[in-house]
């Protein structure tokens, strides 16, 4: 049984590694990115704006993310934040604001990608023609994480707790003195996310916004 279930598990892991990383290291480029257009040559400079996934990896962010692979139950990691100097920025505020946003966007977009690939595949190469073949039930499967998982990065940090990138947008939109003491909380919030994530209250609210999305997304392309 336990070789049954670490087999299962490892099998988890490697359906979810690729869309996983692509969505975390995108994730971040696209911060890097969006500050570099907003005259913020931090990240460039210290080499972030990469695909390369070695200069994004947090240590930290990539156990809890093979643990949670392996567990089955859920998908979560993170890489390092890409650095970012508002003072470059005409307006500062703004600037974050949209720095923030640029992340879950980009989740929200490699969703869609993920899932006119699968789209794709399924025109091109019929699930009933090629089900026997197990590189084909991979890829599907693959494909079909990316979806879920790009999904779930993207409403994950919009979740308004300080560091995650919600909060910046709310804080825009906050009077400056209300805006410094909510970000100030950041000290605080990956301990109330792990708590919330653990108990599952994280995922009572992220749950329905992932499989709607999802499920929206399979809509729109067709796939039953």
């Amino acid at each position: 049984m336990f070789n049954l279930d670490f087999s299962q598990a490892l099998h988890t892991l490697a359906i979810a590694l690729v869309p996983a990383l692509l969505g975390i290291i995108l994730h971040e480029v696209a911060h890097g990115w969006v500050a570099a257009r907003q005259g913020d040559p931090t990240a460039r400079a210290m080499g972030r704006l990469t695909l390369n996934p070695l200069p994004h990896i947090d240590p930290m962010g990539l156990l809890v993310f093979g643990l949670t692979s392996l567990s089955g139950a859920f998908v979560f990691g993170w890489a390092k934040p890409v650095p970012v100097n508002p003072r470059y920025f005409r307006n500062p505020a703004k600037g974050m604001m949209l720095v923030a946003l640029a992340g879950p966007l980009t989740n929200f977009l490699l969703a869609i990608v993920f899932g006119v690939a699968l789209s794709l595949t399924l025109a091109f190469f019929p699930f009933e023609a090629w089900r026997q073949h197990n590189l084909y039930i991979f890829a599907l499967s693959s494909l079909q994480a990316g979806v879920v998982i790009n999904f779930g990065l993207g409403w994950l940090n919009l979740v308004p707790i300080p560091p995650l990138d919600g909060s910046k947008v709310v804080a825009y939109f906050l009077p400056g003195n209300t805006a410094w003491r909510y970000l100030g909380m950041e000290r605080y919030g990956f301990v109330i996310l792990l708590l919330l994530l653990f108990t599952g209250a994280l995922g009572y609210v992220l749950g329905p916004l992932v499989s709607g999305s999802a499920r929206g997304l399979f809509s729109l392309l067709g796939i039953l």
